[in-house]
C-alpha cells in the first residue's frame, strides 16, 4: 500500500482482515483500490500497488482499516511511476489526479452505444490510422469533426486546454450519440467505458476500453502542471497511447516542435488553412520617434472604430520605462543601473530601493514621457483616443467586460469569447523576450487571438504594433503559414541543444544549492549555475539526467525540479 502522504513514496505491507474474508469485502481488492490504513499514530488514506505479497518471518503486521472505494486501475498505477521518473516527482501526486473526486464504491456496467454519424472523409480520418499524427488546424476550427473521427474507432480521450471548450465539444459529441464524461467530475461514468473529454487532468482519467487519443491545442501552457512535479497532459496521453498500442493525435492551429518530432504532419489545403485564419494588418513602427510617439501607431485610429475591441499588453500598471521629454535620457537610478517608474507621483526603483521626486537627474527637467506604459496608463489613454470608456483586464479579474474597447495582458483573450479587432500593442515584448521558446509562444499568443476573431470571411482583424515587420512570426500570422516559426525554431533550438533536441531541468528553492553539491556531475548531464538562485541542467536526452535525478536525495528544504520548463 502507498500512502497517500506527500514526503512518503514507499510502499507498506499489511494484512487484509478476516473480516473482510467472511463479508466478501476482500473480493473488492485490486491495484488501485483505495484504503484507509494506520500509519506512524494516525490513519491515512493510500492505494493498493500490489496483492498477496509474501509476509517476512518475525513481522507483526497491521491491518487494513477501511475499504474506501475504486480507484485507479493498475496501469495507470503503473504509468504513475512513469511519470514520477519523468518529471523527477513521487508519484502520490500522479495518483491523487487519478483518484475519482468523490469516492466511487463501485463501477457502473456499460451502456448501449450508438453508431457515430460518418463524416467526409478527409484529413481527420487519415490522422487515425496508426502511430502518432499532428493536425495543423486553423484557430478557427471548432474541433467537432477530429473528435468525431475518433470517436468512430471507440471511446477516445481528448484533451482540450480550457473547461469552456471541454463543454462545447462536450455538448457536440452528446448530440451525435457519444457516450461521454465529463473530466473530473463524471469519473465513474468514465470507469464504465465512455469518451472522455476534460482538461489537464483528464489525462489520468479511468479509460477501460481506450481506442483512440487526442490533444486539442497540445502547443498551450496551460496542459502543463505549474506545481510540482510539473507533467504536460500532453506527453502522459502519448505514453498511455504508446502502451495500449492506440493512435494518437495532436491538434493545434501552431503545432510545438515537442509535436513535430513525435509524429507525422498532416493539414488540410493551404487555401482551407488560409481562410481559418483572420485578416493580418502590420503597423510597421521603425520609423516613429521612440520617444514622442506613444503607445498607439498614428494609422492605428481606423481600426477603432468599430465592434468589439480588444487590445493586449503584457505590462501591468501605469509607467514600465520612462524618459526626459526635454533631453530623451532614460529615466534611471543614482548609479545608473536600473530604471525608475512613477508610483504616486514619485519615481521608484522596481525594488523600492531609491526614491526621488519626478525630475530628471540630467537636466532637471520634470517633463517625463512613457516609452513603455503599462496596461493601466495604456487604457487611459486609449480610453481618451476613443472618446469611450475602456475596461482593463488581468489574470486578477473574473467579471467579462461591458465595454465596447477592452485593453489588458494576455488575459484578456481568455475572458473575451468573441471579438472584431484584436490588436496587439507591442508585440515586439513578445518577439524580444529572453527566452528559448519565445518565438513560439508569440505565435500561440497569437493564434489564440486569431480564434476570438473567426475565420476571414467574418472579417475580423488582427492587427501587430511591431518594429520587426520581418520577423518570422509576423510573416507566419500574415501567410496564415505556422511552419514559417517552426522551421526558424527548429534551427535555433537544434543548435542549442535545447528541447525537444536536448533534456532540461531547472532546480530551484531554499533546497537547490544542497541538491546540487549531492547531485555532482553526472556523466551525461551539464550543469550551469548558479543563475538567479537556480541551476539548469541539461542533457543530449532525457534518460541521463532522469537517473541522476532520481538517484539524488532531496534535501529537506523547500526544492522545485522542473523537467523541460516552458519559460528560461
Amino acid at each position: 500500500m502507498l500512502p497517500d502522504v506527500s514526503a512518503i513514496d514507499r510502499e507498506f505491507d499489511y494484512l487484509v482482515p478476516a473480516a473482510w474474508m467472511a463479508d466478501g469485502r476482500s473480493d473488492r481488492l485490486a491495484v488501485g483500490t483505495m484504503v484507509r490504513v494506520d500509519l506512524a499514530g494516525r490513519r491515512v488514506a493510500g492505494w493498493i500497488t500490489a496483492l498477496d505479497v509474501g509476509a517476512t518471518d518475525g513481522v507483526r503486521y497491521s491491518e487494513l482499516q477501511k475499504l474506501s472505494g475504486v480507484g485507479p486501475a493498475s496501469e495507470i498505477v503503473d504509468l504513475a511511476g512513469w511519470a514520477a521518473w519523468r518529471w523527477a516527482g513521487r508519484r502520490v501526486p500522479f495518483l491523487r489526479a487519478a483518484s475519482p473526486p468523490r469516492m466511487v464504491a463501485g463501477v457502473p456496467g456499460p451502456g448501449s452505444r450508438a453508431p457515430v454519424p460518418k463524416g467526409p472523409a478527409d484529413v481527420f480520418d487519415d490522422a487515425f490510422s496508426g502511430g502518432i499524427a499532428v493536425v495543423r488546424t486553423p484557430p478557427a476550427d471548432d474541433g467537432v469533426a477530429l473528435a468525431l473521427a475518433g470517436c468512430r474507432l471507440g471511446d477516445t480521450l481528448v484533451i482540450v486546454a480550457d473547461m469552456v471548450r471541454a463543454r462545447r465539444l462536450a455538448i457536440a459529441l452528446r448530440r451525435a450519440g457519444v457516450t461521454v464524461a465529463l473530466g473530473p467530475d463524471e469519473w465513474s461514468t468514465a470507469a464504465g467505458g465512455a469518451t472522455v473529454i476534460g482538461t489537464r487532468s483528464a489525462a489520468w482519467m479511468p479509460m477501460p476500453e481506450l481506442a483512440a487519443v487526442i490533444v486539442f491545442d497540445e502547443h498551450e501552457e496551460s496542459l502543463k502542471e505549474e506545481r510540482t512535479p510539473a507533467w504536460h497532459a500532453r506527453d502522459v496521453v502519448l505514453e498511455r497511447a504508446r502502451r495500449r498500442g492506440v493512435p494518437a493525435v495532436l491538434s493545434s492551429p501552431t503545432p510545438s516542435l515537442e509535436a513535430l518530432r513525435a509524429g507525422r504532419l498532416l493539414r488540410p489545403n493551404r487555401t482551407a488553412e488560409r481562410e481559418g485564419w483572420p485578416v493580418v494588418d502590420v503597423l510597421d513602427r521603425r520609423d516613429d520617434d521612440p520617444v514622442n510617439a506613444g503607445p498607439f501607431a498614428a494609422r492605428l485610429g481606423p481600426s477603432l472604430d468599430e465592434g468589439r475591441v480588444v487590445c493586449v499588453l503584457n505590462r501591468k500598471g501605469r509607467s514600465r520605462l520612462l524618459a526626459c521629454a526635454t533631453c530623451g535620457e532614460i529615466v534611471r537610478s543614482e548609479d545608473g543601473t536600473a530604471s525608475m517608474v512613477l508610483i504616486d507621483d514619485r519615481l521608484e526603483t522596481a525594488d523600492g530601493t531609491e526614491s526621488r521626486p519626478v525630475v530628471c537627474a540630467h537636466c532637471g527637467s520634470t517633463a517625463l514621457k512613457n516609452l513603455r506604459v503599462g496596461v493601466t496608463r495604456a487604457r487611459e489613454e486609449l480610453a481618451a483616443l476613443v472618446g469611450e470608456p475602456v475596461a482593463e483586464i488581468t489574470a486578477a479579474d473574473d467579471d467579462p467586460p461591458s465595454t465596447r474597447v477592452v485593453i489588458g495582458t494576455e488575459a484578456v483573450l481568455h475572458r473575451v469569447d468573441r471579438a472584431d479587432v484584436v490588436v496587439f500593442l507591442d508585440l515586439d515584448q513578445e518577439l524580444l523576450a529572453p527566452r528559448q521558446r519565445a518565438a513560439e509562444q508569440a505565435m500561440a499568443l497569437l493564434a489564440r487571438a486569431a480564434r476570438l476573431l473567426g475565420p476571414r470571411a467574418d472579417g475580423g482583424r488582427l492587427v501587430l504594433q511591431t518594429r520587426q515587420p520581418d520577423h518570422e512570426v509576423v510573416r507566419a500570422a500574415v501567410r496564415a503559414d505556422p511552419a514559417l516559426v517552426a522551421v526558424a525554431e527548429r534551427d535555433r533550438r537544434a543548435a542549442l541543444g535545447a528541447p525537444p533536441y536536448g533534456a532540461e531541468a531547472l532546480v530551484t528553492g531554499a533546497g537547490a544549492p544542497d541538491f546540487i553539491a549531492a547531485f555532482g556531475r553526472p556523466a551525461g548531464v551539464r550543469v550551469r549555475g548558479p543563475v538567479d538562485d537556480g541551476w539548469l541542467l541539461r542533457a543530449d536526452t532525457h534518460e541521463p539526467l532522469l537517473d541522476a535525478l532520481a538517484a539524488t536525495p532531496r534535501p529537506a528544504a523547500r526544492l522545485r525540479i522542473e523537467v523541460d520548463p516552458l519559460r528560461v
